[in-house]
């Protein structure tokens, strides 16, 4: 067991009275401090570009862990090669009732039913812009507002998609999320592809626009998807989001990710991997570096991590970047 196992994980998950939450936000609070920006781990092989931006390597933090891009000093000095920050949406929104975030360290998972709880996208923009460039490529992540009408989907992500266009290095549209009320509906074929045709229309800069798809579709519901996807000029996918299925025991609503997840992200990577021959960012279950290494096996260009890294810190980034290095 690494230093973080054994020592800083165990008075993590006592802080705050046990609170998952309440450990998440003053973790990312005292990351926030971090002075000054320090360029991440760049060891021979491990640099990769993929849909046209270069990125040191090819590990990164998923969306969610920092939703407001409030610790963005502090990942690349922990080893990471590109950030996503959000989801963002239109309107700054509370998110749902607490509690809403779970952990089940018995499985290495966590449950969350957060419901996008940000600032909204004009604060994340002003933040962006006061902050300046980064050393490694920065995602962002759009939702749907809760408050918006389903009608009404495609002008919220397009607002947002207008606000921060200059200020992200490539932008995931989330339509997963099973903590959203008919979010999940945006995967049907016509309302993804108005969605779609929407942000090409405003993207006259071609910034790489990808697509997060849930672990929970069928293969044929994931072909239609991706015909989609191939018709309005995505530049890739990110699979997957957290599953609604419960692998491991847990009463209650929300997304599970972490470990239990692995084998189904991993197939879903290779189907999509396969049936679009687009860029791949593959999420989900990531515990141990062989997880990253079976990722890029099934497909991936890049990788991301989150439950991981809270079940086992630092040191997963480091051991993922040196397991998914190109050979020389």
């Amino acid at each position: 067991m690494s230093l973080y196992e054994r020592v800083a994980r165990p008075l993590l998950f006592r802080w705050g009275g046990g609170d998952a939450e309440t450990v998440h936000e003053r973790t990312v609070r005292l990351l926030s401090r971090v002075p000054g920006v320090r360029h991440p781990l760049s060891p021979p092989g491990a640099r990769r570009t993929v849909f046209g931006v270069d990125f040191p390597n090819p590990v990164g933090l998923a969306a969610g862990m920092d939703k407001d891009g409030r610790a963005l000093r502090a990942w690349p000095r922990l080893g990471f090669g590109f950030v996503e920050v959000g989801t963002v949406t239109r309107h700054a929104q509370p998110g749902n009732d607490r509690p809403r975030l779970f952990r089940l360290p018995e499985h290495e998972a966590i449950v969350n039913r957060m419901g996008f709880n940000n600032a909204g996208a004009e604060a994340l923009a002003a933040r962006l812009r006061a902050l300046g460039p980064l050393p490694v490529p920065l995602g962002i992540s759009l939702g749907k507002s809760k408050v918006t009408p389903l009608t009404d989907a495609v002008e919220d992500y397009v607002h947002s998609f207008r606000q921060l266009y200059r200020l992200g290095a490539y932008f995931a549209v989330n339509v997963s999320s099973p903590n959203t009320p008919g979010l999940r509906e945006l995967q049907d074929k016509a309302q993804l592809s108005a969605l779609l045709g929407a942000l090409r229309a405003e993207n006259p800069e071609g910034r790489p626009v990808l697509v997060k798809v849930a672990p929970d579709l069928t293969d044929a519901a994931l072909g239609e998807l991706l015909d989609v996807c191939l018709d309005r000029g995505v530049a890739g996918l990110i699979a997957t989001n957290t599953t609604v299925e419960r692998p491991v025991p847990f009463d209650g609503p929300g997304g599970l990710s972490g470990r239990p997840l692995a084998a189904r992200a991993a197939e879903v990577v290779r189907f999509v991997a396969k049936e679009s021959g687009l860029p791949v960012i593959g999420v989900g279950g990531i515990s141990r570096p062989d997880d990253a290494r079976r990722m890029f096996d099934a497909g991936a260009s890049l990788v991301q991590l989150y439950s991981g890294l809270i079940y086992h810190g630092p040191g997963l980034v480091r051991g993922c970047v040196a397991a998914t290095r190109l050979p020389l």
